[in-house]
C-alpha cells in the first residue's frame, strides 16, 4: 500500500502537513513542560506557606490542640507531624521571614510512590527528570519549634496531566485549515498549467502546436510552454525537411531507373536481361514505397472529419473482392478528424497483411474514452512476442524469402505508424489468447482533438 502520493499537489501537502502536525507537537511539548514548571513552584511555595502558617498557629496554641491543627492542615497529598527528629537534615534554607526553614526534594518511584533511589549510572537521568518537572517527588519541609520538636512537612508533587486548551485546539485547527487552504490553491496554478502541458504534448501532432497557458500562471511555468512551444517548432521543420528530402530523392531517383531500364531492353542474353529488370524493378518498388512513406507523414493535405466506420467498410469491401472476407463490426458512426487518403493508406497496409498472414480479419470499430478505437483481429497463427515491435522497424520482413510478391520490402508497417503518429494516433499489436495477431489502432475522436 502506498503512503506517499504521487502527485507533485499531494506530496507537498503531505510533506507540509507532516511538518505542521510536528511543529505543533513540539510546540505543546514545550507548553507542557513550561506549565509544568511553574505549577511545580506554585506548589513548593504552597506548600511552605502553609508550613508557615502551621508552625505560627503551633507555637501560639495549646499543646492541647496540636493535634486538631495537624489534622485540619493534613490533606491526601501534604502531611504534617510533629516528631522529636527533623525529616530534613542539614543547613536551613527557605524564605527570609522563616527561621531554620528546611527543604529538600526526593525523586519518587512512578510505579509503587515510594523513595526511589536510582542506579548510580542513572542518577543524571532522574535529576534532569526531576528538575524537568516529569518525575513524581516528594518535597519535605522541617520547622524547628519550642521544646525540641520539629513541625515536619512531606507533600507529594506529581506531574501535571497533559491538557490542551479549546484556545490550543482551535487556533490548531484553524491554522492547519487555512495552511492547507493556501497550499491547495496556491499549488493549484502550479499543478494545473503543467497538466494541461502534459495532456496537450501527448496529443500534439504536425498540426496542432502546445496551447497557451492561461494568464496568471508562474513565470516559470510560462517559462516551460514557450519551451515546449519552440521544440514542437524545430520537430515539425525538422520532419517537414526530411519528408522534403524523401520526396525529393524518390523523385529524382525515378529517372535514372527508367532509364536503365531502356537500357536493360536492349541487353542480349535473356537471362542477364531478365535479372537486370527484376532488379530495377525491386529499385523501383523501394522508391515508390519511399515516395508513400513521405507523403503519409506530410501535411500538405487538409484535415477532415470522417467516419471512421464507414471508411473501414468501403475499404474491406474493396480488399475482400480480392482476397479473404474482412468483418467489419460498428454499431455507430465513430467520427475522427483525419487525412483521408494517408489514413486510408495505413488501414489498407494493415488489413492487406490481415488477409495475406492470416486468411481474413474481423474489424471493431468503436468509441473510447477521448478517443476512437479500431482493432483488426486476423486468423492467423500470429508472430513471435519479440517481433511484435521489431516489424515497426524500416525495411524489417519475418517473411525471409527475397520475394517481393511474398514479404514485400519491409516499410509497410513502419508507414502505417508513420501516419497514425501524424494524427496523434498509435497501433499496437498484440498475439490474441484464442489465436491470431490483433491491430489496436487509437485516435483522437473530433471532439477530444485539441484546438
Amino acid at each position: 500500500m502506498r503512503l506517499v502520493p504521487r502527485s507533485l499537489l499531494g506530496q507537498l501537502a503531505f510533506l507540509i502537513l507532516a511538518a505542521f502536525l510536528a511543529a505543533q507537537a513540539i510546540s505543546v511539548w514545550l507548553f507542557t513542560d513550561e506549565r509544568s514548571a511553574a505549577i511545580r513552584a506554585a506548589q513548593r511555595l504552597e506548600t511552605v506557606e502553609r508550613a508557615t502558617a502551621v508552625a505560627s498557629a503551633l507555637k501560639t496554641a495549646p499543646k492541647a490542640s496540636h493535634e486538631s491543627i495537624l489534622a485540619a492542615a493534613n490533606s491526601r497529598l501534604v502531611r504534617f507531624s510533629l516528631d522529636r527528629e527533623p525529616l530534613v537534615t542539614g543547613d536551613a534554607s527557605g524564605p527570609a521571614a522563616v527561621v531554620d526553614l528546611r527543604t529538600e526534594e526526593l525523586p519518587l518511584s512512578p510505579h509503587s510512590g515510594e523513595l526511589a533511589e536510582p542506579p548510580a549510572a542513572l542518577a543524571w537521568l532522574h535529576e534532569r527528570m526531576r528538575v524537568a518537572g516529569v518525575a513524581p517527588v516528594e518535597f519535605r519541609i522541617t520547622v524547628p519549634l519550642a521544646d525540641g520538636e520539629w513541625l515536619n512537612v512531606a507533600a507529594r508533587f506529581q506531574r501535571p496531566d497533559l491538557q490542551a486548551p479549546p484556545a490550543i485546539v482551535g487556533a490548531t485547527i484553524l491554522s492547519l485549515v487555512l495552511v492547507m487552504a493556501a497550499l491547495w490553491l496556491g499549488l493549484r496554478r502550479i499543478t494545473h498549467p503543467l497538466s494541461q502541458l502534459a495532456a496537450a504534448a501527448d496529443k500534439a501532432d504536425l498540426d496542432s502546436g502546445l496551447p497557451e497557458v492561461p494568464v496568471g500562471s508562474p513565470r516559470e511555468v510560462r517559462a516551460l510552454s514557450e519551451a515546449l512551444a519552440r521544440m514542437n517548432e524545430r520537430i515539425t521543420d525538422m520532419l517537414n525537411d526530411r519528408t522534403r528530402m524523401l520526396a525529393a530523392l524518390g523523385h529524382d531517383l525515378r529517372s535514372p531507373i527508367t532509364a536503365l531500364k531502356v537500357r536493360a531492353e536492349m541487353v542480349e542474353d535473356d537471362e542477364t536481361r531478365e535479372r537486370m529488370i527484376a532488379i530495377l524493378d525491386e529499385m523501383q518498388a523501394m522508391v515508390e514505397t519511399t515516395l508513400a512513406f513521405a507523403r503519409g507523414i506530410s501535411t500538405d493535405q487538409p484535415m477532415e472529419e470522417v467516419d471512421l466506420a464507414d471508411l473501414v467498410r468501403n475499404l474491406a469491401a474493396e480488399l475482400a473482392e480480392t482476397g479473404p472476407e474482412i468483418i467489419v463490426e460498428a454499431e455507430h458512426p465513430v467520427i475522427s478528424c483525419i487525412r483521408r487518403v494517408p489514413l486510408r493508406r495505413a488501414l489498407r497496409n494493415l488489413l492487406e497483411n490481415a488477409q495475406f498472414y492470416g486468411g481474413g480479419a474481423r474489424v471493431t470499430v468503436r468509441e473510447t474514452a477521448g478517443a476512437a478505437e479500431i482493432l483488426i483481429d486476423d486468423f492467423g497463427p500470429g508472430i513471435r512476442p519479440e517481433d511484435l515491435e521489431r516489424v515497426f522497424d524500416p525495411f524489417t520482413r519475418l517473411e525471409t524469402s527475397r520475394s517481393r510478391e511474398t514479404g514485400g520490402i519491409g516499410l509497410g508497417l513502419p508507414i502505417t505508424r508513420a501516419i497514425l503518429h501524424a494524427h496523434g494516433g498509435e497501433v499496437v499489436l498484440s498475439n490474441r489468447p484464442s489465436g491470431g495477431l490483433r491491430a489496436r489502432i487509437g485516435l483522437p475522436r473530433a471532439s477530444a482533438r485539441p484546438d
